[in-house]
C-alpha cells in the first residue's frame, strides 16, 4: 500500500514537471522561428518535387549568405532597442570601393578589400557616435547615413561597373564539394560568424550589456554599464558585418556593382531579425533565432520562384509575414506586462 501511494504521488509530479519542460522548450525564443522554417519547407516541398534536393538547399544557402551577414549586425543594432536602415548602403559603398580600389586604382586586393571593410567600420563609428554620443534617434541617424553612403556609392563608382575582380576578391564566392551538392566559402565563413556572434552575446559580459541596455538603458546606466560605450560598440560592430558582408556581394556577383544591395538586402536583413524572434523593443531575441529568419526569407523566395509565383508576390507575402511578426512581438509583450 504505502509504495503503491507514493508511486501515485509521484506521478502528478513528474507531469508537472515534464509540462514545465516542455513550455520552456516551446517558449525559447528560436523554437518558434524554427517551426515556421519547418512548415515552410514542408509546404515547398510538397508543391515542388525540386525543393528538396540537396542541390537546391546548397543555392539557398548561397543566396543568403549576404543577407544573413548583414542581419548579425542588424541584430545587435535592434537587440539595443535602435534600428539600423543603411546597412545595404553602406555594403554597397564598401563593395564599390574595394572592387574600384583593386580594378580602377591598382590597388592589390587584399589592402583594397581592407579600405572597404573600414570604409563601412566608418559608418558604424558615425552612427553609433551620434546616437550614443548625441542621444539622436537611431531611426533619424541611419535614415541620414543611409542617403549619405547611397550619394557616395554613385559617386565614387560614377555609376560605372568594376570588373573582373581579382582572384582573392572571389574567394568566397568559390565553391566545394559536399554530399553531392555544390557550397561556397562564404557560406562557411556566414555560418563562422554566426558562431562568434551567439557566442559573444550568450557567453560574455558584453553580450549580457547588450541586453540590458535593450531592456532598459536607465537601469543599466544606474548598474554601472557605460551604455554609450556598449553601443558605440554595437554599431562599429555592425559596420564591420557590413563590410564583410560587401566582400560576400563582391565575390557572388563576380563584380562591383552600385546598384546592388541597396534595396532588397537592407530589408531583407530586416525581416530576417523580425522574423528569427527578435524584438524590435529590445533586449530580447537571439542571433541564432536570426539565422533561422534569414533561412525562412531565403527559403520562401526560392520555394515561391520554383512554384512559379512572379517576383511582385513574393514581396507581398515577406511583407505580410514581416507584419505578423512584429504583431506577435507586440501581443506577447502586453502579455508579459
Amino acid at each position: 500500500m504505502t509504495t503503491t501511494d507514493s508511486t501515485s504521488a509521484e506521478h502528478p509530479g513528474r507531469i508537472s514537471a515534464t509540462l514545465r519542460l516542455v513550455g520552456r522548450v516551446l517558449g525559447a525564443p528560436t523554437v518558434g522561428p524554427l517551426i515556421a522554417l519547418l512548415l515552410t519547407m514542408a509546404f515547398f516541398t510538397w508543391r515542388s518535387d525540386n525543393f528538396l534536393q540537396v542541390q537546391n538547399l546548397s543555392l539557398i544557402l548561397q543566396q543568403v549568405m549576404v543577407v544573413g551577414v548583414l542581419a548579425i549586425g542588424q541584430t545587435l543594432v535592434i537587440l539595443t532597442a535602435g534600428i539600423d536602415l543603411s546597412c545595404g548602403t553602406v555594403m554597397a559603398l564598401g563593395q564599390i570601393v574595394m572592387t574600384k580600389m583593386a580594378v580602377a586604382n591598382g590597388v592589390p586586393a587584399v589592402p583594397a578589400i581592407l579600405l572597404g571593410v573600414l570604409t563601412c567600420v566608418g559608418f558604424g563609428l558615425l552612427n553609433g557616435g551620434l546616437v550614443a554620443g548625441l542621444r539622436l534617434p537611431a531611426f533619424i541617424v541611419t535614415l541620414g547615413t543611409f542617403n549619405i553612403a547611397f550619394a557616395l556609392t554613385h559617386t565614387v563608382s560614377n555609376d560605372e561597373t568594376f570588373l573582373p575582380l581579382p582572384s582573392p576578391l572571389l574567394y568566397f564566392g568559390r565553391t566545394f564539394s559536399l554530399a553531392g551538392a555544390d557550397f561556397t566559402y562564404g557560406v562557411v565563413l556566414m555560418l563562422v560568424l554566426y558562431a562568434i556572434a551567439w557566442y559573444g552575446l550568450s557567453q560574455t559580459a558584453w553580450g549580457r550589456h547588450v541586453y540590458a541596455v535593450g531592456d532598459n538603458p536607465e537601469a543599466a546606466r544606474l548598474t554601472g554599464i557605460k551604455t554609450g560605450r556598449v553601443l558605440l560598440g554595437v554599431y562599429t560592430i555592425a559596420g564591420l558585418t557590413y563590410g564583410i558582408a560587401a566582400m560576400l556581394l563582391a565575390a557572388r556577383t563576380e563584380l562591383g556593382d552600385p546598384n546592388a544591395g541597396q534595396t532588397t538586402e537592407n530589408l531583407d536583413a530586416i525581416t530576417a531579425v523580425v522574423l528569427g524572434g527578435t524584438s524590435l523593443f529590445g533586449g530580447r531575441g537571439t542571433v541564432i533565432g536570426t539565422l533561422v529568419g534569414a533561412m525562412i526569407v531565403g527559403v520562401f523566395r526560392n520555394g515561391l520562384t520554383l512554384i512559379g509565383v512572379e517576383p511582385v508576390y513574393q514581396y507581398l507575402v515577406t511583407g505580410i509575414l514581416v507584419i505578423l511578426a512584429v504583431a506577435v512581438d507586440q501581443l506577447t509583450r502586453r502579455r508579459r506586462r
